[in-house]
């Protein structure tokens, strides 16, 4: 597979910002400083929708995106043109040690939005849509842990992003599947009371 112009853009700057991450495994702090914070803030609190939150983040999670960046195994669109790039001279070692600088920062808080849709979410969240076959999404995501990704506190426009390319079988992951079975039957306004709930945690 080829890569975009931006995914190209994005391997070079790695390159070029930080060659020693190809000689050596760099301190976790340094990196998220000098080449993770311009998209992700140096702590993992980012303020744009379009990437997202990694604080508190489980370290298990992170690292197996992380891998699958490297791998080039998770292929959505912002994959291809941010991540495959920025993670393709990374290491075991320091995708590990990334993974647990970002899961010891303070996550953040979630902010309140929308009364309405945020109950809607809450409900989807709890009880699911059994109209249309969609399980609670509280069965994998009560407890964040090892694999399962903590969602409160993110973006919401980014959790609609995520949830639309697993519905169009966009994002390709080791869940996948899972969650393409479940964001099937939901549609963009439920997706997005979801978000607006998760968003507000």
């Amino acid at each position: 597979m080829k890569l975009g112009l931006v995914a190209q853009i994005s391997l070079i700057t790695i390159v070029l910002i930080v060659p020693s991450l190809r000689a050596q495994s760099p301190d976790a702090r340094r990196l998220a400083a000098e080449v993770c914070a311009s998209c992700h803030g140096p702590t993992g609190h980012s303020s744009s929708p379009a990437f997202p939150r990694l604080a508190g983040q489980t370290k298990e999670y992170l690292a197996s995106q992380l891998t699958a960046f490297r791998d080039r195994t998770r292929g959505d669109p912002m994959a291809q043109a941010f991540m495959w790039g920025m993670a393709s001279q990374l290491s075991d070692d320091t995708i590990a040690k990334v993974a647990a600088y970002y899961s010891v920062q303070k996550a953040v808080p979630g902010k309140p939005g929308d009364p309405k849709l945020v109950r809607e979410g809450q409900a989807i969240f709890e009880e699911g849509i059994p109209a249309a076959k969609v399980e609670a999404c509280v069965a994998c995501h009560l407890e964040h842990d090892g694999g399962i990704p903590r969602l409160a506190g993110q973006h919401l426009g980014y959790l609609v992003k995520q949830l639309a390319l697993f519905n169009n079988e966009l994002r390709a992951e080791a869940n996948a599947p899972v969650m393409h079975s479940v964001s099937v039957g939901m549609t963009f306004d439920q997706m997005r009371a979801v978000a607006a709930y998760l968003a507000s945690r």
